[in-house]
């Protein structure tokens, strides 16, 4: 059961960690149109792609890690790469919720304004990105180094 609960557990990441590059990877392309229904269009993606695969995928993230860990008879809080990886997940998900979230609602609304008045402000709306792809690459970076610690397992 430890070896179903962990590729369980390791497919719900690669699908977590491929939604977020691949919407960094799609709203980039979009952006190099400036083109605001384009980029509307990119932004609505990546919003819906967080509701269908990334927000399931963290509730698949904590569930079969957690019941590997007891199927692996690993003491969760005293294994100390588990530990910091939930410390990583927890930072990215708060990134995610009070920043990453609210930037993306704030660009698809310029793209939308800008795609409807035939008056985009790109430069604002390039701004904004610039706050959105910091707090992403935060929002990436500490599961990504969660991950590296899940599969390297050091002695923490």
């Amino acid at each position: 059961m430890y070896a179903l609960f962990k590729l369980l557990h390791l497919a719900a990441v690669v699908v977590f960690l491929g939604n977020i590059i691949t919407g960094l990877f799609w709203h980039a392309h979009a952006a190099r149109s400036r083109d605001p229904k384009l980029l509307a269009n990119a932004m609505e993606g990546i919003i819906r792609s967080d509701q269908l695969f990334t927000v399931p995928g963290v509730i698949a993230i904590v569930a079969t890690g957690i019941v590997a860990a007891i199927y692996g008879q690993l003491p969760i809080l005293r294994t100390g790469w588990i530990l910091w990886t939930i410390v990583l997940f927890s930072v990215s998900g708060l990134v995610f919720a009070f920043r990453v979230a609210p930037l993306q609602r704030q660009l698809l609304a310029l793209a939308r304004t800008g795609a409807t008045s035939l008056a985009f402000d790109f430069q604002r709306y390039r701004a904004l990105t610039l706050r959105w792809e910091l707090w992403g690459g935060i929002a990436l970076a500490a599961p990504t180094a969660g991950f590296a610690l899940m599969v390297l397992k050091p002695a923490l």
